[in-house]
């Protein structure tokens, strides 16, 4: 049996560095590229590797020595073929990946400049992504970790039955698409079976429908709505982790350079659920143990500062002999806080 299996997208990812003049634009960022319509121009340099959430996260338990496998859907394609044999490199297991004839496989485009980047992405086969010919019995692992993009989000339902029958803890990073609509009903029905939701603060807002500035009462609500451990990454803030009984406050380790962000919240997300996988934690309610929180947000929060400090989401990824080896990542200032009654 494996120790977890990574459940969602992969993708061939195709990073351009580029030189573009920005403009201010109504962006959530506020800025945007001009690119010249109707001309051709040159760029730095190209670099091509292999992404996805479910990838990403693979590509961290299975470098934290977790016995991994992927659960995926790919064309049959030249990207497949990459995708497959750089997985193989890892040690991730692929026996589980569905391979589309009639569809191409996942791609992104991604255009980087000064640590920051805007993506082109076609979701390709993942779309077709489903339990259908899929032997269960290949899926039980001690964990799950789970993101389901396009619209493969529909498969939660099926998934989530699955793991509650055969005692498989999961952690799961919403898609989009269950932060609205059918999505977010079908989200907020199964949120009572998570050992671990891993969320960002915009989608802690939006899921609660509470702004992150009342922070106190964005944990009171999903503290009554998950069992488990809820995560909330603020980007070069930090993160926020509660436990039921406490909230953890926890800084970012000091970059050496940003190089680019892609994949840090894939990266935070699967270091700390391999903390916890490490340490043995049953991530119950109000009964974790506080050593183990702690220590599965030094890895989760090392893993990303790693990745940011390299091109794409899995160069950067920790091994275990690193993070355990390495000074720079055996400190991390986290503020522990009792929560508040709930009446």
């Amino acid at each position: 049996m494996n120790d977890v299996i990574t459940i969602g997208s992969t993708t061939l990812d195709s990073f351009l560095k580029t030189d573009f003049k920005e403009i201010p634009w109504k962006t959530p960022s506020g800025r945007a590229f001009v690119i010249p319509l109707g001309e051709k121009f040159g760029n730095e340099s190209l670099y091509l590797t292999i992404g996805g959430n479910a990838a990403n996260a693979a590509i961290t338990f299975a470098r934290q020595k977790e016995k991994t496998a992927l659960f995926t859907c790919i064309g049959n394609d030249v990207a497949g073929k990459e995708i497959v044999a750089r997985l193989k490199k890892e040690n991730v297991a692929t026996h589980l990946i569905q391979t589309k004839k009639e569809h191409q496989s996942a791609q992104s485009i991604l255009l980087l400049q000064k640590g920051e980047r805007s993506i082109i992405t076609y979701h390709g086969a993942i779309n077709q992504f489903s339990l259908h010919d899929v032997v269960l019995e290949k899926l039980k692992a001690k964990w799950w970790y789970v993101s389901l993009p396009g619209k493969s989000y529909k498969q939660l339902d099926a998934l989530l039955g699955y793991a509650r029958r055969n005692n498989i803890r999961v952690a799961l990073n919403p898609s989009g698409h269950h932060l609205r609509g059918a999505g977010k009903k079908q989200l907020l029905k199964h949120l009572s079976e998570l050992s671990v939701l891993l969320v960002n603060e915009g989608e802690a807002a939006q899921i609660t429908g509470i702004p992150f500035s009342r922070e106190g009462d964005v944990f009171k609500k999903l503290d009554t709505l998950v069992p488990g451990i809820v995560v909330v990454t603020r980007g070069k803030k930090g993160v926020v982790v509660s436990d039921g009984k406490y909230i953890y406050h926890a800084k970012t380790f000091s970059e050496k350079a940003v190089v680019d962000r892609t994949g840090a919240g894939d990266a935070f997300g699967s270091g700390f659920v391999s903390g916890l996988a490490r340490k043995k934690e049953r991530c119950e309610k109000e009964n974790c143990n506080p050593d183990n929180v702690e220590y599965a947000i030094r890895l989760g929060s090392a893993n990303a500062t790693s990745v940011v400090e390299h091109i794409g989401a899995t160069q950067g990824v920790l091994t275990k002999k690193q993070f355990e080896t390495e000074k720079r990542w055996r400190n991390l200032k986290i503020v522990i806080e009792k929560v508040k009654s709930k009446k």
